[in-house]
């Protein structure tokens, strides 16, 4: 470790950092400071909406009754999208995964291959749970540090740790966007009118998809292999002063009698063998596709799923209570996103129309000529920077967004991947989705950011051609109706 004094007004990371890591690391530190809570960012698109609705010609008494009308709208994906969350936490928090944790920390054998295989199991996780690749990846870091026979670079683990979210996670199975679009009972009816119902085989599981997910893994790893530290500008975790001690995470003694089904694995095996026999005949009766769309048999098993794992209720009630503070930010921020959808399609102004059909429009006439994958992929990031929200903001997006792709013959499941793929871009600069990860790590933002800029800028490029190029491929296919 280096015992060089940083200059006067400098931060000790920025004197170990050159070149576009140092600015993105300044960067970072600004955004740190400067920027308010997300759920302050979903306040302000409230007002940004009711003002663009007034100002198209609603009155100030159909702005305010759309937006209370609409603000439940949504309760049940709100629940839905809570739930990822929390099934994820549970499910790598369990004693078995912690195993499986332990061990793939013991397979790598250079610093930079540790790196890499953190960013690949990270974004191989998040195809299947963003919740569970944040909670897995931060403790496979931790476990990686921990070995005394590899100087990993903590901060470049930590980020590595992070690529799930920031990468691929949007393109796989806990994609918001793609889970409400293949459930009709949650989708809105304004929307629903619109693009029909999409199941995974039109959005998520296309082979367009799957190039496009497949592409920006090896991209991932790629940069985070090339990107680690070396030598002397190596940063432990106890360079850094992090405690890598993990907390067991063991629970009480049984004191009461009455108690004993609590510390019984009994209940939970009667319950996983009912989901599994539920499952079973799912596969049976249903199509596949269908199966793996519904959102609700999703998160079933994933809940029983951790009950099993932990293997009896006071386990698991015990890892549910640690999740719950992570499922705040979704709680108190889709209703939010539910009342700003209905504002922008409910509330008429001059000549009968939303602000979203001038949206659409907009998007209509911009868009035209093969640019209206870049065009949207832009738009939405930009506007993910600004709001991060995990998918949600698909919700105040897709009635305008879809009527151009309908008013241009953009296919309509391709066009929820092009917000899928552009929603994760910004996650690479705007540390709010960082928030459980750091927790995890025992690090700041600034620390991460660093490597992850980077990151972004290659995969801006990569995902622009990608949807393009991709995107030509596609027929246009009208909604299907459930």
């Amino acid at each position: 470790m280096s015992t060089t004094a940083p200059a006067p007004g400098s931060a000790p990371d920025e004197q170990r950092e050159r070149g576009l890591a140092r600015f993105a690391q300044r960067t970072a530190g600004w955004t740190e400071r400067w920027f308010p809570d997300a759920y302050v960012f979903a306040l302000a698109g409230v007002v940004l909406v009711a003002v663009a609705a007034m100002a198209n010609g609603s009155s100030p008494r159909t702005v305010a009754t759309t937006f209370g009308d609409g603000f439940w709208d949504l309760a049940a994906f709100t629940l839905q999208m809570a739930m990822v969350v929390l099934t994820g936490y549970v499910v790598a928090t369990s004693a078995p995964v912690a195993r499986i944790i332990e061990r793939a920390a013991r397979l790598p054998s250079t610093p930079r291959g540790a790196v890499a295989w953190v960013a690949l199991l990270s974004c191989t996780v998040s195809l299947l749970n963003w919740g569970l690749s944040l909670v897995f990846s931060g403790l496979l870091a931790r476990a990686i540090a921990r070995r005394g026979d590899l100087r990993c670079d903590y901060r470049a683990l930590g980020a590595a740790a992070y690529l799930g979210l920031g990468a691929v996670w949007a393109l796989g199975l806990s994609s918001s966007a793609a889970q409400l679009q293949a459930t009709p009972e949650s989708l809105p009816p304004e929307l629903l009118e619109i693009t029909g119902v999409l199941d995974f085989g039109a959005t998520i599981l296309t082979w367009q998809s799957l190039v496009m997910a497949a592409v920006l893994i090896a991209l991932s790893v790629a940069i985070a292999w090339a990107s680690a530290p070396q030598g002397t500008a190596v940063r432990t975790a106890e360079d850094m002063g992090v405690d890598l001690t993990d907390d067991a995470g063991t629970v009480p003694e049984r004191q009461h009698p009455g108690e004993w089904l609590e510390y019984s694995p009994v209940l939970p095996a009667i319950v996983g063998v009912l989901t599994l026999g539920w499952l079973v005949v799912q596969f049976v009766e249903l199509p596949v596709l269908t199966v793996v769309s519904n959102l609700n048999g999703y998160l079933m098993v994933f809940l029983v799923l951790g009950l099993v794992l932990h293997g009896t209720p006071r386990k698991f009630l015990s890892a549910v209570s640690k999740a719950v503070p992570a499922t705040a930010g979704v709680l108190v921020q889709f209703p939010l996103y539910a009342a700003m959808a209905a504002v922008l399609t409910r509330a008429e102004g001059r000549g009968g129309e939303t602000v979203s059909g001038h949206l659409a429009e907009l998007f209509t006439d911009i868009g035209g000529g093969g640019a209206f994958a870049i065009v949207i992929a832009l738009y939405t990031a930009l506007l993910g920077l600004l709001v991060p929200s995990g998918g949600g903001k698909w919700l105040v997006e897709a009635p305008y967004v879809m009527q151009s792709a309908t008013d241009v013959e953009m296919n309509l499941g391709w066009t929820v991947q092009i917000y899928n793929a552009a929603e994760a871009l910004p996650n690479l600069v705007n540390p709010f989705f960082m928030l459980p990860l750091l927790a995890v790590l025992g690090l700041r933002a600034r620390h991460l950011v660093g490597f992850t800029f980077l990151q972004f800028l290659f995969h801006l490029p990569v995902v622009l051609i990608l949807l393009w190029a991709l995107g030509r491929t596609f027929s246009f296919e009208p909604p299907v109706m459930p």
